[in-house]
């Protein structure tokens, strides 16, 4: 299972999709569900699912498939580009990144966000960030019109220049972690799922927008109209010097389960577990003796923060992996907790019959 995972998120990881431009990533992921005999559909926005059928609640077992990174938003006479940020980009991590203009497959522009010549930068420069406005890209193009004549228009997708390398032990760097991680898990999920014996309905997702909106799974799960929504997406490691104030999320120590997030800048939304949910993964962690850690944390926000709200109502819950240095071009996971969420989420499935109660007044 680890190699395949490890080969699988790799795989994604080099593979370019910036929010609202998922394409590349959805075929990927559709030829692989493919290969191991799973159908999977795609709906208007690009989201795609495939359907396991079973007996009890229905689940939605989703993550997100976009990342994300910048929009061109004008073409400099000289040929340099100005870039518009999509998601939570951190302005102070973007000098000298290397970026990649999506054009399409095969004609893709490699590019490099420039810092200014150290040379040449004042006492008062040295200790301050340059917003994303004052940044450039540099293709290596000298005019406009040569930029325009490599496909690059206003609009083009760029992202932090696809990367995957092994570290240490079973830990794996590179962009877009979150949250090819995720899918990597659902893949493999996929696989099981296929092959099991009794369970839930399981509708399993990749969906689109998550780093641009949060929306894009909302139009999939108004169609299915789960009654238990799961959404995987990364946990925030804790276990470096900068974090240590945060939470007690250790790298290669386990999933993760959030019992609370919120949001609050700008966007009061946020998910606390259903008390079912928290109940259904703690005692299956415990039965299968795999470690399952807790997160609270503001600041963060998924996508099931509106999905929870569909319908009458969905019985949802956050569950993830630690992942260092969330949003910069080099995120840190660790394979092990990888595969922990994968057992523990088929495990979890299994537990989940006809008579599974999703009856708040059977969990106080």
């Amino acid at each position: 299972m680890k190699d395949r995972i490890g080969r699988d998120l790799k795989d994604l990881m080099r593979i370019p999709g910036l929010s609202g431009h998922e394409d590349r990533v959805r075929r990927a992921l559709r030829e692989r569900l493919s290969a191991t005999g799973v159908e999977s559909r795609s709906d208007r926005l690009g989201n795609l699912v495939a359907h396991f059928p079973g007996e009890g609640p229905a689940v939605m077992l989703f993550t997100h498939m976009d990342q994300l990174g910048f929009i061109v938003r004008r073409v400099e006479t000289n040929g340099l580009l100005r870039l518009e940020r999509l998601g939570g980009v951190p302005e102070r991590a973007l000098a000298a990144q290397e970026v990649l203009v999506c054009v399409g497959e095969g004609r893709d522009v490699p590019g490099v966000i420039t810092n200014k010549s150290h040379h040449a930068t004042r006492p008062d420069e040295k200790y301050t960030v340059t917003p994303c406005a004052g940044l450039y890209v540099d293709t290596g193009f000298g005019s406009a019109k040569a930029v325009e004549e490599a496909g690059i228009r206003i609009g083009a997708p760029v992202v932090y220049a696809p990367q995957a390398t092994d570290l240490a032990g079973d830990r794996i760097t590179g962009t877009s972690v979150d949250d090819r991680a995720g899918c990597a898990v659902l893949l493999e999920v996929a696989r099981l799922l296929k092959d099991r014996e009794g369970g839930p309905p399981v509708h399993l997702a990749f969906t689109v927008l998550e780093e641009f909106n949060l929306r894009g799974a909302l139009p999939l799960a108004q169609k299915l109209q789960p009654d238990i929504a799961i959404q995987i997406d990364l946990m925030l490691a804790t276990d470096t010097p900068d974090m240590a104030d945060r939470g007690d999320m250790v790298l290669g120590g386990g999933p993760g389960m959030s019992l609370y997030s919120f949001h609050g800048r700008g966007t009061l939304n946020g998910v606390i577990p259903h008390p079912a949910m928290v109940q259904l993964f703690e005692t299956t962690a415990q039965a299968q003796n795999i470690p399952l850690q807790r997160s609270a944390q503001t600041g963060v926000l998924t996508d099931l923060s509106y999905v929870q709200l569909v319908g009458e109502g969905v019985a949802s819950v956050d569950l993830g992996f630690p992942m260092r240095y969330s949003h910069s071009a080099r995120e840190v996971c660790d394979l092990e907790d990888l595969c922990a969420l994968t057992r523990l989420l088929a495990a979890a499935l299994a537990r989940i019959g006809p008579d599974f109660s999703l009856d708040r007044d059977d969990y106080t």
